[in-house]
């Protein structure tokens, strides 16, 4: 709770007058029609807050009527036309009001540190470390054995996977969620969770969640209440009598799943209806254009964020809206539903970020930061899928002029937010590439591709990969690939071999792929054992649960006899481990790698390398990266075009030799110029 000073009843009336009067002055952000509505949902707030400090209702206050018409605006499109669209609001707002008063004092307190310091997850020292618990730890409480680890590495986001209670045996990874509100008993306690938060916090360390927003597992209660026959909860999910819709609806939809859950509806034996079921059939999507939706993901979100998650990972987003005669993706009243749930978290809870988990084409990946209305109110954070993808298209190719293409066509993001960089996650690597981008640097979209999977299974003549595909779509010949970034960038094949030189050269392509995204402005995310160079893990099939999703091969258990080595230089962890340290160091004191600023891609004609331009009131950083095992000769006049005056690299703390307006680049090179 925040102190407040009153000394008597008169100056807290008086300070009751400046807040209305500080709404008052907010009234020019609200349109008639949003301010009647707010006026009427206020009604039961005076109650709900009557239990907090003076100073703590008007926070509540200022916020909601900041935000309002931001609610307002995302809930208006989706549940306007509904006769009850103001009791939903009213229920909304006294929901918000309730678990803010709810909020323990330390998050209050950190929840105006971040009001004052909006921008906090910009800055140029973050970086997230994803793992599954299980892999890492064993259990929630376990984690906490290795957070000097987490500190050491520099981490300041920790992305915790699998948390909430999901169904036995398959389960998607975790990701067919039972209980939104408890976390999975073969991990640990709720407590163990709030626990492992505080812990994380007092370390300048974010939790992150995953927050599944487009289903749910059928053994959830509500879908068993829905199986049961009950109305109310049949109407949180789609649910059909006959095959009409669902096969007027299929003409148009893709599959997510095609070689073990094809199609995207499922008979429900014990009700005797049709499911939606996009992704598998123990996973029923649910019915967003149901308010009743709305308010109880509303609900889940502010019980976690009292414990303190400060970061959620929206999950499957772009399949949250259905609509006939499309893929029912990236639908409008997405960004209004994403809209909608950040700012009642700007309202409630103002410390805790939204991150979307939007794996789509780049011409719909911007909007999940918000264009036109939505501008700037979507989320926080969105993963950067095409720097990922353009990064292994350019490692197999080695040649970097569609990755400078296809990333010089993003248009400007919004100043705050920020993209999450990654070269790779716990799931398969999708071959998001655009046929009109493939086309314009004289590529057949389809054609590379489909070089690409083969050769990350390993299949092209001459690959170093050793992956796997996963989903081969026989309809479309798209097929994915599974991996860890070191099995993946040869030093599997490498170890196998016997074969120091390729060693080196595996070591040296994770270290550009580490060099890549902690250089692209945002917050790079490291995948647990990335750091390590940890191989795929192909006794995953030995695992009963585990047997039928071969992702399990790219999420080894965390291997800490390894992680023991990492500072011994004579080893391949030990190199790896320290060669990502220092390049995290050096991001630290890069200030042009802040976010908030501008990344602008320079076409320098090189057909294998790849550079970008950090723009900053103090000068540009320019990145340059050889994506060849082939020393490379480049010429430096784009460089000072692009606003370098001097040569000088700061991840080797040299100078740069230029000669005859050229400079020497190794092989898979990586400089952070000024």
């Amino acid at each position: 709770m925040i102190q407040q000073d009153f000394s008597t009843s008169e100056q807290a009336a008086e300070e009751s007058v400046k807040v209305s009067a500080f709404r008052h002055r907010h009234a020019h952000l609200l349109s008639a029609a949003a301010l009647a509505c707010l006026q009427k949902a206020n009604s039961g707030v005076e109650s709900a807050l009557s239990s907090l400090e003076v100073r703590d209702q008007q926070l509540f206050r200022l916020r909601l009527a900041r935000w309002f018409q931001n609610l307002y605006e995302g809930l208006l499109p989706v549940y306007g036309q509904r006769a009850d669209f103001d009791d939903f609001m009213e229920r909304l707002v006294l929901l918000m009001a309730r678990h803010y008063v709810q909020r323990p004092d330390d998050l209050k307190l950190l929840d105006v540190e971040r009001d004052l310091e909006p921008d906090w997850f910009q800055h140029e020292s973050m970086l997230g470390y994803v793992f599954y618990v299980e892999q890492f730890a064993g259990k929630l409480s376990k984690v906490g054995d290795h957070l000097d680890y987490l500190e050491e590495m520099g981490a300041s986001y920790v992305h915790l996977m699998k948390v909430m209670q999901s169904r036995d045996g398959e389960n998607d990874g975790g990701y067919a969620v039972t209980d939104y509100r408890r976390v999975d008993s073969s991990l640990g306690t709720n407590e163990d969770l709030e626990s492992l938060c505080t812990d994380l916090r007092a370390r300048g360390m974010s939790v992150c969640i995953d927050l599944v927003l487009n289903h749910c597992a059928q053994e959830h209660p509500w879908a068993l209440a829905a199986q049961a026959g009950d109305a109310h909860y049949q109407d949180y999910f789609y649910m059909y009598e006959d095959r009409s819709l669902p096969d007027a609806f299929e003409r148009t939809l893709p599959e997510v799943f095609p070689e073990f859950a094809p199609g995207n509806f499922t008979l429900d034996e014990k009700s005797g209806k049709w499911v939606w079921t996009t992704f598998n059939h123990f996973q029923w999507d649910l019915n967003w254009s149901n308010p009743e939706v709305f308010l109880e993901i509303v609900e889940v979100m502010f019980d976690l964020a009292n414990q303190g998650v400060d970061v959620f990972r929206l999950d499957a987003v772009a399949f949250m809206w259905k609509r006939m005669g499309t893929d029912s993706q990236n639908q409008e009243e997405v960004f209004d539903l994403m809209q909608a749930l950040r700012t009642c978290s700007r309202i409630t809870t103002p410390a805790v970020a939204h991150k979307a988990e939007a794996i789509v084409a780049p011409d719909d990946l911007i909007r999940y930061f918000g264009v036109g209305r939505h501008h700037g109110k979507v989320s926080n954070f969105a993963y950067h899928n095409s720097l990922m993808v353009q990064f292994w298209s350019s490692l197999a190719s080695r040649d970097t002029r569609l990755m400078t293409r296809a990333l010089s066509e993003f248009p400007r993001t919004p100043n705050s937010i920020a993209w999450g960089t990654y070269l790779r996650c716990h799931d398969d690597i999708g071959w998001a590439i655009a046929d009109d981008d493939a086309e314009s640097v004289g590529l057949n979209g389809a054609a590379h591709r489909h070089f690409l999977s083969s050769f990350y299974a390993g299949e092209f003549e001459g690959s170093f990969a050793r992956g796997g595909v996963f989903q081969f779509n026989r309809a479309t010949g798209d097929r994915r690939i599974n991996g860890t970034l070191a099995s993946l960038s040869g030093l599997e094949q490498a170890i196998e071999w016997g074969s120091p030189e390729l060693v080196d050269l595996a070591i040296e392509r994770i270290l550009l792929g580490h060099a890549l995204i902690c250089g692209f402005g945002g917050i790079p995310l490291i995948y647990m054992g990335d750091e390590l160079g940890l191989l795929n893990d192909y006794h995953y099939i030995d695992t009963p649960d585990h047997a039928g999703d071969s992702r399990w091969m790219h999420r080894p258990a965390m291997d800490w006899e390894k992680a023991d080595r990492r500072h011994d230089l004579n080893t391949i962890e030990g190199r790896l481990y320290t060669g990502l340290s220092h390049i995290v160091r050096v991001r630290r004191k890069a200030s042009q790698l802040n976010a908030r600023y501008d990344t602008d891609i320079v076409d320098t004609g090189h057909p294998h390398v790849f550079t970008l331009a950090n723009r900053h009131p103090l000068g540009t950083l320019a990145c340059v990266y050889n994506f060849s095992e082939s020393t490379q000769y480049l010429n430096v006049q784009p460089l000072y075009e692009s606003g370098i005056v001097e040569l000088y690299d700061k991840l080797s703390a040299r100078e740069i030799n230029v000669y005859n307006d050229v400079i020497e680049l190794a092989p898979y090179a990586r400089l952070w110029v000024t």
